[in-house]
């Protein structure tokens, strides 16, 4: 009778590849083929631990394709690995429709636990974690990216987030704007690699540091908020939510005073906080 093979989701490094297990090593070696979302980053990877597997390009424009003849390799008893650019699979990458489908087969999938930038960055930060939010990428488009983080603004747990070099700038002032420029937040920027920085204060704090320091603009972000706090936090929160929507119509005097009656926030606190 023939057995399955089984489905590795191998973690790799987020920089630093002294990160890669030993394990993760035994399995990249030992499978039959790896599903990479960059074989030409995965293949340098490899080369660094003088491995050479076949690599299998699996990213979203054709994991749904892809899918079906991988699970028929695994039925048919080849063990693979799934990896992604950097740190674990499926957390703001593709694989779950793999992973989804293989369960469904009846396949197992097995987990090789290792680096992920979200935890890591989470483990220094000072934030509450025994609750956290990961919400991944915000959109790109301002608008977008607004209503989002507008809709977050009242959640008490602690908020991670995914960023670009590109529109770091942008989102820490919308943060400011939605969440105010006093709520505590800590930016992790290019961790375990050479220009690894954590950098901690409000907001506001961090949207200034940010656009004074042009090497605080490059690399990869993880950026993490504050739950909304108490009561009068809590005021506070949705009193800016009101007034981000009402200024859209209102003008701000006239949006801050409605909002501050409507959630019983001061109104101090809201006019001028997005302008």
């Amino acid at each position: 009778m023939q057995t399955s093979g089984t489905l590795h989701i191998v973690a790799t490094p987020i920089g630093n590849l002294g990160d890669l297990s030993p394990r993760a090593l035994d399995t990249l070696r030992t499978v039959a083929a790896i599903c990479a979302e960059d074989t030409r980053h995965t293949r340098q990877l490899l080369a660094h631990f003088g491995l050479e597997r076949p690599l299998l390009a699996l990213h979203q424009h054709n994991e749904e394709q892809q899918a079906a003849q991988l699970v028929a390799r695994l039925q048919a008893g080849e063990s693979l690995a799934l990896v992604s650019d950097a740190g674990t699979p499926l957390v703001s990458d593709p694989g779950f429709r793999l992973v989804r489908a293989a369960r469904a087969a009846g396949i197992r999938v097995s987990p090789v636990p290792g680096a992920c930038a979200a935890i890591a960055a989470l483990s220094v930060a000072g934030l509450a974690s025994d609750r956290f939010s990961f919400e991944g990428f915000l959109p790109a488009k301002g608008a977008a990216r607004r209503e989002r983080l507008t809709r977050l603004a009242a959640e008490p747990q602690t908020l991670l987030f995914y960023e670009s070099s590109h529109r770091i700038e942008e989102t820490l002032d919308d943060m400011v704007n939605v969440f105010g420029f006093e709520r505590r937040a800590v930016l992790a920027r290019e961790l375990t690699k050479l220009f690894e920085t954590v950098l901690d204060g409000s907001l506001g704090e961090l949207a200034a540091r940010v656009k004074a320091d042009p090497n605080q603009r490059k690399g990869e972000f993880v950026v993490m908020v504050e739950g909304a706090g108490d009561d009068a936090d809590a005021k506070v929160v949705e009193g800016l939510r009101l007034y981000a929507k009402l200024k859209e119509h209102l003008p701000p005097s006239t949006a801050a005073k409605v909002a501050a009656e409507l959630s019983g926030a001061p109104r101090k606190a809201l006019y001028g906080s997005g302008d």
